[in-house]
Order: structure tokens, then sequence, then C-alpha cells
């Protein structure tokens, strides 16, 4: 009787034994392993990773250990980075907080007052997106899953269907991220932005107007005005105009049918044949020229109201205009914006 007992001491013994330099970790190491716990993973699928990947000693054990504890039930999906050496208990705690490698991110800006051609042109540039892919799915809406991309009108005349709708801000995205992924990012963000806009559609509706004619006139106001204060006047000069029947004559609208602006237009380009040309039609082109800031959407909502028809650069290095009720009065802010040259 004594024999068999010491027997099974011993049995028990080298057991135990077995199961501790099992649970030991594996020689350690300082280059790191590096894989991935997919969604669903029960604990006995991860264990055996853990035993592939070479940071357990024993699959089997670990599964013990787990059950033994009531351990395991926490883990989270996710690509991980542990290096060989590690305990049960350290691997325990990052599977189950998560502790995840984190997504290398990709970092661009898109300024305001930027077109479909000029963002694909820098997107391009620093291997953000694919130029070609960014211009055809701007002319593809139904490419993208955002509310208000069903309102757009369907007006063959527009050079880019979403001219105007993807909003200019600084992004980060996961890298390799593909072309469609970044066009819907900043189609949402310009989602938000106009959902954080007070009465909204009750001011849209109080000046008859829809969401893309308030982001056509926006348009307008980011590319003809740099001094913040005088955005919701030039937007009231632009309303004032349209409501007398008069032609807008915005040099921007011009430049945006060139290949590349010029630093100052000639006649013989106010006479480039477009719907977008406010030099030869009245009202407003048939959709935006760029993507507007919030505060030029915001201006064109809330126009300063004045007796103003026309503006003119000042020449002064201001960057500001010089305002006019009449066109007499608009010749003499010319010659006086020339003179300070």
């Amino acid at each position: 009787m004594v024999v068999i007992l010491l027997i099974i001491v011993v049995l028990a013994g080298g057991a135990g034994g077995y199961v501790w330099s099992m649970m030991r970790p594996v020689e350690a190491s300082t280059e790191p392993v590096v894989f991935e716990i997919m969604s669903g993973s029960g604990t006995s699928k991860i264990a055996d990773q853990l035993q592939e990947e070479g940071l357990i000693r024993s699959g089997l054990t670990f599964k013990g250990y787990l059950k033994w504890k009531k351990l395991g039930s926490n883990f989270m999906a996710g690509t991980y980075s542990m290096n060989p050496g590690v305990t049960y208990d350290e691997i325990v705690s990052k599977l189950s907080s998560g502790e995840v490698v984190p997504e290398e991110m990709v970092k661009f800006t898109i300024p305001e007052g930027y077109t479909v051609l000029q963002m694909a042109g820098k997107l391009s540039y620093e291997h953000v997106v694919d130029r070609d892919e960014f211009i055809k799915l701007a002319n593809d809406p139904s490419a993208f899953d955002v509310d208000f991309v069903k309102d757009i009108p369907v007006d063959e005349e527009l050079r880019y269907v979403l001219e105007g709708y993807l909003f200019p801000e600084t992004y980060e995205l996961k890298k390799g991220s593909s072309t469609q992924d970044v066009m819907q990012r900043m189609l949402e963000e310009f989602q938000t932005k106009i959902n954080s806009i007070p009465d909204l559609e009750a001011k849209l509706q109080e000046k008859n107007l829809s969401l893309h004619e308030l982001l056509t006139i926006a348009s307008l106001v980011e590319k003809e005005v740099v001094v913040d204060e005088e955005r919701a006047l030039v937007a009231g000069v632009i309303y004032n105009r349209i409501n007398q029947d008069m032609k807008l004559e915005i040099d921007a609208t011009v430049q945006y049918l060139l290949d590349k602006p010029k630093e100052r237009l000639f006649f013989k380009d106010l006479k480039v044949q477009s719907p977008y040309n406010t030099y030869l039609n009245k009202g407003l082109p048939p959709g935006p020229i760029a993507s507007p800031s919030l505060p030029s959407i915001e201006a064109a909502l809330n126009p300063e109201a004045s007796e103003y028809l026309f503006y003119v650069t000042k020449k002064d290095g201001s960057s500001g205009h010089l305002f006019a009720k009449t066109y007499k009065e608009h010749q003499q802010n010319i010659a006086k914006s020339k003179a300070a040259q």
C-alpha cells in the first residue's frame, strides 16, 4: 500500500513538473512576433495559434491554464505584437485589454477652396489616392453612402458632380485606404459640418435655395474672399446682383475653366464658352467651383445686407475689397485701387 501511494506521489509530481515546464516562457528574443487574432476566435484556436507563433511551449497547457483561471472570455480580436519570452499572465493581459499594434496612418490636408482637380493632383502626389480614379469617382455619387448625395442635381452641365462637397480639412486615415474610402471620409465630414449649422433647412426654405445652390454661392465667396470679415458682405453682393438680374461677372468662374489659373485674366478669357462663365450667363453657375470652408457656407447662408453691387480687390497688399453701389463708384474704386499699387 505504501509503495502504491509512493508511485502515485511520484507520478503526480512528475506530471506537475511537466506542466510547470510547459508553462515556462520560451527563450526570450528581441525580435517581436506580429500576429492577428481573428474576430470570433475561441480560446482553443488562440492557444494553438500562440504555439504556432512560437510564443508558448504548449497550446494544450495554455488552454488548461485559462480554464483553471477562468480566463479568455474577453480576449479581443486584432493585430498584436509580442516578444518571445512573455509569460502567460502577460499574454492574457495583452489579449484581454486589446493592446493591439497601432494601425499605420496617413495624414493629409485639403486646403479651403481646392477644386476636384487640385485635390486629385495633391493627393496623388502624396501617394494617398489614384488621380484618375479620384476624378472618375467625382462624377459617380452612387459609389458613396452619404445621405445628401442623392440630392445633388442630375445635370450634364456639372463639370464634376461632387465638386464642392469634398470638405476641406486635415484627415487621418489608415494607410492603404482606397481612393473611394478617402472620398467617402471627406463626404462624411461635409455631412457633419452641414449638420452643425443651426436652422439650415429653415433658412434654405426662407431663401428658396437648395443646398446645391447654397454651396455654389459659398464656393464663389471662398474663391473671391481672403479677409474673413468680408465673406458675408461679398455674399450679399452676389445676392444683390442675382436679385437685380445682373450677371455676376466673377473672375473665379472663368479661372475654374482654365487648365491653369492665371494671375490676370484678359478680355479673351472672359469669352470662354461655358455655363460656368458668369460673364456670359446670368445667375449661378451649374454648381460649385471649389470646396468652400464652413465660414463661407455660413456667409452664403447669412449674407450681410447692403446696397452694394460691385467690389474690386485692393492693390495695397491687404487682400481686402473696395465696395460700390453704382458702376460710377466702382470705376472710381478701380482707379483708386490701381493708384495704391
